[in-house]
C-alpha cells in the first residue's frame, strides 16, 4: 500500500472545520454588508459598525472579534477595552471580500458552500434512492455564489480574451452581427458583452445579446 505523505487525517479535519466556520463568518459579513461598511473607513468600533450596518451591537462585537482572530480583519489595539477597539479591513483583503470584479474576489464561495449545505438532507435521500437533487433546490445562496464567482472572468477574460479568440466571428459581432448568450445565469456575461460591444441590444427574455445590422 502506498504511503500518503500528507498531514494526519485528524489534523486535516480540524483545519477543515475551522475553515468551514470561517466561511460562515465571511458569509455573514457579505450578506449583512459588514465588509462594505468597514471598507474605506479609518477603523470602526463595534458600536460604529452596528450603526452603519443596521445590526445589533452584541452581534457586531462577536463578528468583529471572530474576524480578527481569523486574521481577516485587523485591530488597532488588542489590549483596549472592547467598546474602544477599532477594527479595519486591510487593503490586501478588499478584492477578495468586497470588490465583485476583482480577479481575487472569492467571497462568493462562502455562499456556494452554504447553498450546498442547505440540501444535504436531500442528498442523503438521493444516495439511498438512487435519484438526484435538482439544481433549483440549492437555492438563492448557491446561485448568487456561482454567479459571483464567475463575474470577474466575465468582466475581463470573456471580452478581452475569449471572444476575441474567435477571430473573424468576433469581428462580425463587433461590426454588426448577432451573439446569443444562452444560459447566462445572473446576466454578468450579458452585461459584459453589452459593454464591450456598445451597439448591442440586450434581450432579457430569453437572455441574449443582439447586435443590430448596419
Amino acid at each position: 500500500m502506498t504511503a500518503i505523505d500528507e498531514p494526519a487525517l485528524d489534523e486535516r479535519m480540524m483545519q477543515a472545520t475551522i475553515g468551514a466556520l470561517e466561511l460562515f463568518g465571511i458569509y455573514l459579513g457579505s450578506r449583512l454588508g459588514l465588509y462594505d461598511a468597514l471598507r474605506g473607513r479609518d477603523g470602526s468600533t463595534y458600536g460604529e459598525l452596528a450603526e452603519a450596518a443596521g445590526i445589533a451591537p452584541r452581534y457586531a462585537r462577536e463578528w468583529l472579534e471572530q474576524q480578527a482572530v481569523a486574521g481577516i480583519l485587523g485591530v488597532d489595539d488588542v489590549t483596549a477595552e472592547a467598546q474602544s477597539r477599532r477594527y479595519r479591513l486591510p487593503e490586501a483583503h478588499v478584492g477578495v471580500l468586497t470588490a465583485p470584479v476583482a480577479p481575487d474576489h472569492l467571497a462568493p464561495l462562502a455562499r456556494m458552500v452554504v447553498g450546498i449545505a442547505s440540501v444535504l438532507d436531500e442528498v442523503v435521500d438521493a444516495y439511498r434512492a438512487g435519484t438526484g437533487v435538482p439544481y433549483a433546490r440549492y437555492g438563492a445562496d448557491f446561485r448568487i455564489g456561482q454567479g459571483g464567482i464567475n463575474r470577474p472572468a466575465f468582466a475581463s477574460a470573456l471580452v478581452q480574451e475569449w471572444l476575441p479568440a474567435l477571430g473573424p466571428a468576433a469581428q462580425r459581432v463587433s461590426g454588426g452581427g448577432r451573439l446569443a448568450d444562452l444560459g447566462c445565469g445572473q446576466g454578468w456575461s450579458t452585461l459584459a458583452v453589452a459593454q464591450a460591444y456598445p451597439r448591442a441590444e440586450e434581450r432579457p427574455d430569453p437572455p441574449w445579446i443582439w447586435v443590430p445590422q448596419g
